[in-house]
């Protein structure tokens, strides 16, 4: 018997998200601290043979944390040892900056659900380097001691609002050169639709110079080749996607993440009054499942083998994960499930794909 859906309706359910969030988050972090992830990393640490090499890199498990649940790399150890394979922190911008005002992050419980402007609300590039490098130490001491790969780091970074279109190479390359030291992989945020004009960063003539210098930048900063990868929005005609494709080819990139929130609003159950007054922001979980596995297939057929595909969105349990490794991602990331299904969820998801390796 599961408690944690209870616990959600009773706990959370009636609560504004956003505190939700930051209640649910901050007691996974103490737990950290009071020792507590340490016993639970024993329970949820994944079955040496989840372990998937990609990017270069090794991972516990396929199966990681989308950027935005972690904004600023203050839990990345204490996430870790709930069993996601790898935590991209993010999204991190050049200047720290509040987010939109509050309200900014709603449930939509009966599509399982979220609807989220926050505005890459952050500490900023500077602030967060110290806790990337802290944590990519803990982590490295931590595996050192055990027989395991340490789990992987990501760092998902973006465009500062306050930034005009014009300029936003100069502003990547801030958090590009504070950061790329303590990424295991970089990723360029081009499809949030909630800071002003990023996703107008899609188009190639814009896209091409922006992952040049970045991927410049970062290897240059981190004296090695630090993997280098694009994240998409899931709203791209198939022409726009074909684009990328050839782009990301072109520049023989690393990979793609695909997808990032959309700004769809169709089929669902929650009343359409209620999503209204919800208001504008980017749609992520369940709903945005068919999209996503949609666009991972297409951008599969595209690319081939050449790029590593991190498929996202509307991901919630261990099946979804195995439909998209065998639509062709080499990962794959969760988030919006991990409001909805609480802190056990990955290694649940971890225990369900062991399960089937062992029956195969």
């Amino acid at each position: 018997m599961r408690i944690y859906p209870a616990f959600f309706r009773l706990a959370f359910s009636w609560m504004d998200a956003e505190r939700a969030h930051q209640l649910g988050f901050g007691a996974i972090r103490l737990s950290h601290r009071l020792g507590i992830g340490a016993l639970l990393q024993r329970f949820c640490a994944p079955d040496p043979a989840l372990r998937t090499e990609a990017l270069g890199l090794v991972f516990p498990s396929p199966f990681g944390l989308a950027a935005g649940f972690d904004k600023g790399a203050h839990g990345i150890e204490a996430l870790s040892q709930l069993g996601f394979g790898h935590v991209e922190v993010g999204t991190v911008t050049g200047q720290a900056q509040p987010g939109n005002p509050r309200p900014r992050l709603f449930r939509l419980i009966q599509d399982r659900a979220v609807i989220n402007r926050m505005g890459f609300n952050n500490d900023g590039a500077q602030a967060i380097a110290p806790r990337l490098a802290a944590a990519r130490q803990a982590l490295q001491d931590w595996t050192e001691k055990r027989p395991a790969p340490r789990p992987v780091i990501g760092v998902n970074i973006g465009k500062t609002k306050n930034v005009e279109v014009d300029d936003a190479v100069a502003d990547y390359l801030l958090s590009t050169r504070a950061v790329a030291g303590y990424a295991d992989y970089l990723v360029v945020n081009v499809s949030s639709p909630n800071t002003p004009g990023l996703r107008l960063l899609q188009n190639a003539d814009s896209l091409r110079p922006l992952l040049q210098a970045v991927r410049a930048a970062a290897n240059e900063t981190a004296q090695r080749a630090v993997p280098l990868l694009v994240k998409i929005a899931p709203d791209l005609s198939n022409e726009d996607l074909q684009e990328i494709a050839e782009l990301a080819l072109e520049l023989e990139l690393d990979g793609v993440i695909c997808t990032n929130t959309t700004i769809a609003r169709e089929a669902l159950r929650t009343p359409a009054g209620k999503v209204a007054e919800c208001g504008p922001g980017g749609l992520s979980g369940s709903p945005l499942k068919a999209r996503s596995l949609e666009v991972l297939r297409q951008l599969k057929a595209m690319t081939g083998d050449r790029l590593t595909l991190i498929s996202v969105g509307g991901v919630e349990t261990a099946e979804d994960v195995r439909e998209r490794l065998d639509a062709g991602a080499a990962l794959v990331q969760g988030y919006t499930g991990f409001l909805y299904e609480g802190p056990f969820w990955a290694a649940r998801i971890n225990r369900r794909l062991s399960r089937e390796l062992n029956r195969n």
